[in-house]
């Protein structure tokens, strides 16, 4: 009977997810749009948790633009962020095995998408894209979904022109985030620029979540300076990824982490969440098929 068991423990043993002792530390990248110390600050409160719940040194990673984010995923030194759609269809596309999607922001009412929101000081006179011929338009980063991606595909089909500076906008920058788009569109650096929103709740407070409610909340704008000149179709939130190879149980220990974070701690899921929404919940990786393909699309 000793033997047994003997045998049915080692068994086990061998069978049994890898504990979260197996390593050593757990690394959270996050994506660029806001200066890094603000990102560190709003984010400080998970790495506290996460600490906590996996008994192992944590550490926040906040790179200048979002392939530092994408790149330390892939090369396994960055071990879970919140991507965007764009930044995970790359990560994807660059090796499928590297990340898996596991959690999604879902919205105050029940949805899972946002916008890109393009928009112009309200003293310009610009109220439209027609308004914008000619003038300096600012994107965020080449990554970026809302900040580049869709505009990069949406706008054209609107304008019936390419987004080359000189064509219909006379010029045509990236600024290197949503934040630096939206001091740019601010201090006039450029005419007008594209960022992203859930598109619920007023447009005089960011509406509820996203990189202009976080600008608001920054005190870097008022919105009442501000007009919404063009809003993207829905475009599906992008996915809290895990790296792959992590030990299982580190997997679900941190994915219901985040997915009790709005429940847990309500003030530290809105500084991580960028905003007001309902919480962290499953999703999978053919939610991102389509940003997948205009991301094929986009690289041909």
């Amino acid at each position: 009977m000793k033997k047994l068991m003997a045998a049915l423990v080692a068994t086990t043993a061998m069978a049994a997810p890898a504990l979260s002792a197996d390593i050593n530390e757990f690394r959270i990248g996050i994506l660029g749009g806001e200066n890094a110390q603000d990102r560190l600050n709003n984010n400080e409160c998970l790495r506290e948790y996460t600490e906590e719940t996996l008994g192992v040194e944590t550490k926040l990673f906040a790179p200048a633009d979002y392939d530092g984010v994408i790149q330390g995923l892939l090369g396994g030194t960055i071990d879970m962020a919140w991507l965007g759609a764009s930044g995970y269809a790359k990560t994807y596309l660059s090796d499928p095995e590297a990340v898996e999607p596991v959690l999604v922001k879902v919205n105050t009412d029940g949805g899972y998408g946002y916008f890109s929101i393009g928009f112009a000081r309200k003293d310009s006179g610009i109220t439209s894209l027609e308004d914008m011929k000619g003038k300096t338009f600012g994107f965020g980063d080449p990554n970026s979904t809302s900040g580049y991606l869709i505009p990069s595909i949406e706008i054209p089909a609107a304008t019936g022109s390419t987004m080359e500076s000189g064509d219909y906008f006379g010029e045509v920058k990236f600024t290197g985030g949503h934040e630096q788009t939206i001091v740019a569109v601010n201090n006039g650096d450029v005419d007008g620029g594209v960022t992203w929103a859930d598109g619920l709740g007023d447009w005089e407070d960011g509406y509820q979540s996203g990189a202009l409610r976080r600008a608001v909340d920054a005190g870097l704008v008022d919105m009442n300076d501000m007009v919404e000149i063009w809003k993207s179709k829905p475009i599906p939130e992008g996915p809290v990824v895990l790296r792959t190879a992590l030990p299982a149980d580190v997997k679900e220990k941190m994915t219901a982490l985040m997915a009790g974070l709005a429940e847990k701690d309500r003030e530290c899921f809105y500084g991580v969440a960028a905003g007001e929404a309902r919480a962290f919940e499953p999703i999978t990786h053919e939610a991102y098929e389509v940003i997948i393909e205009a991301r094929k699309l986009k690289s041909n």
